[in-house]
């Protein structure tokens, strides 16, 4: 089941409370019968505080201020309740396993990466995999570019695919297939598969004399291919 961003029914306050990275919407309620200062997180994920008879609002801050550990773990309950992860572990990106968190902004974030949720989409994945597919056109042809040069390597074109088997392939012709996945990977794993496609352009099969010609020219191959065997079911999630 894709994971889908439920839309908290808030609306913003006047006020809120920096803790962190988290920016709590806060409310402030006098409350004549109240014996003393309560700080509660509702079900619309706002930190209501009651004000008691003879309490003032600059207390009930300072009140807020010494409650802000007990605070931002019961935001992070609240966020966990309405915007579900992509998966209980994470995404790939950049070879490591990042969260993916959406604020009540609709802003999802994995990594360094920001990317805006269009009201009414309510398919994470989706959203995630085209930011990481367009990342993928930006850099993976001049990596390719890059390491062809290298290696005195000709070229044809780089083209990008979305396979479940395949990290990569090598035409005749010279046209290199990509799995756009690859973004997801550490640097270094990412210029194995480009380096594994690149030397079919010199031994177009996988015999020995292959093997020793990707190893001299990429000499962290086997490194590259024990992260894969370990990694690979994670990286295929999306």
């Amino acid at each position: 089941m894709p994971a889908q961003l439920a839309k908290p029914r808030i609306t913003a306050p006047p006020e809120s409370v920096t803790i962190g990275d988290l920016v709590i919407p806060v409310i402030y309620r006098r409350r004549p019968q109240a014996r003393r200062y309560i700080l509660r997180v509702t079900a619309d994920g706002v930190a209501s505080v009651t004000i008691p008879r003879g309490g003032s609002a600059r207390e009930a801050q300072h009140f807020v201020d010494r409650q802000s550990p007990w605070l931002a773990a019961q935001w992070r309950k609240f966020l966990a309740r309405v915007v579900p992860p992509v998966s209980e572990s994470g995404v790939f990106y950049r070879g490591e396993r990042v969260p993916v968190l959406v604020g009540l902004d609709g802003v999802a974030r994995f990594g360094d990466q920001t990317l805006a949720i269009a009201p009414g989409d309510r398919d994470l994945r989706a959203a995630i995999k085209e930011r990481l597919r367009q990342m993928a056109t930006r850099e993976l042809p001049s990596r390719v570019a890059e390491l062809a040069a290298r290696e005195g390597l000709s070229v044809r074109r780089v083209s990008l695919r979305d396979q479940r088997s395949r990290w990569g392939s090598c035409s005749a012709r010279g046209v290199i297939s990509l799995n756009w996945r690859l973004v997801q990977m550490p640097d270094f794993v990412r210029d194995y598969i480009i380096m594994h496609e690149l030397i079919h352009r010199r031994e177009m099969n996988h015999s020995a004399r292959y093997w020793q010609l990707l190893r001299t020219a990429f000499p962290e191959t086997d490194a590259a291919e024990q992260w894969l065997r370990r990694n690979s079911a994670g990286l295929r999630e999306l």
